[in-house]
């Protein structure tokens, strides 16, 4: 056979037999009630209650602990894996530094997808903002001023920034998503040999520019300009990419 000839459709249906069995042990722990932490059924009850061998048992398992699914501790047992997006991370990392090598279409749609959220809940979190926790900000934006000034990036400066924009909701998903495009963002300027935001002088602008609207209370204006950030990373991003 040829080694570029489409794959037999018993390869296919195998896989879906795995997707199907991958499904069913999710299904298990949700009707079960299980949380993270909590302990799965044994090896042996998971194969009596599945109608499953035992190989096929684990390699199930072993994909869906690559999907942060499950946790298997060797001589402890196997558990409802806590909340972990490592492997959304990783994921989205590829694709985006893939994705700059030929259209950039999945690195510009996470760029999308960060800016609707950002410029959609910014309202909310000025709602629950206080004096203390503005002050927090300002701090932040004028170490990315005193950076700029003297030519230095300040990407882990704008990370904190961004973080303390939304820390008032308390909202983990949120934290977790903004993390996971902090890590694709970072991979894909190292991949590029630096920050993408060429000017930091007007980088710094930009954030003193959201600070003001929010000081300001006026959620429209803070939420445009945080609109008018992300299109500018993208229009940078555009250009690195069709420098490639």
């Amino acid at each position: 056979m040829s080694p570029y000839a489409s794959p037999p459709a018993a390869r296919f249906s195998a896989q879906n037999r795995s997707r199907a069995l991958q499904s069913d042990i999710m299904e298990l722990i949700l009707e079960r009630d299980l949380k993270a932490g909590d302990a799965l059924p044994t090896e042996a009850e998971l194969v009596a209650a599945l109608g499953i061998g035992r190989n096929t048992l684990r390699e199930a398992l072993k994909v869906l602990q690559a999907l942060g699914v499950v946790e298997i501790r060797h001589g402890f047992g196997m558990f409802v894996a806590p909340a972990n997006f490592d492997a959304l991370a990783d994921g989205l990392t590829f694709r985006g530094r893939l994705s700059l090598r030929h259209e950039g279409k999945e690195a510009l749609q996470l760029v999308d997808v960060r800016q609707a959220l950002e410029a959609g809940l910014i309202g909310e979190a000025m709602d629950l903002w206080t004096p203390e926790h503005l002050a927090e900000i300002e701090a932040t934006v004028r170490d990315m001023e005193a950076a700029a000034a003297e030519g230095r990036t300040f990407t882990e400066v704008d990370e904190r920034f961004h973080y303390q924009l939304f820390e008032p909701l308390n909202n983990e998903l949120l934290s977790n998503l903004m993390s996971v495009f902090w890590k694709v963002y970072r991979q894909i300027h190292l991949e590029l040999g630096g920050d993408p935001v060429v000017n930091l002088v007007e980088n710094a602008a930009v954030h003193r520019g959201i600070v003001e609207a929010v000081k300001a209370g006026d959620k429209d204006l803070a939420s445009e300009r945080l609109r008018r950030h992300f299109d500018g990373i993208r229009a940078q991003l555009a250009k690195l990419r069709d420098a490639q």
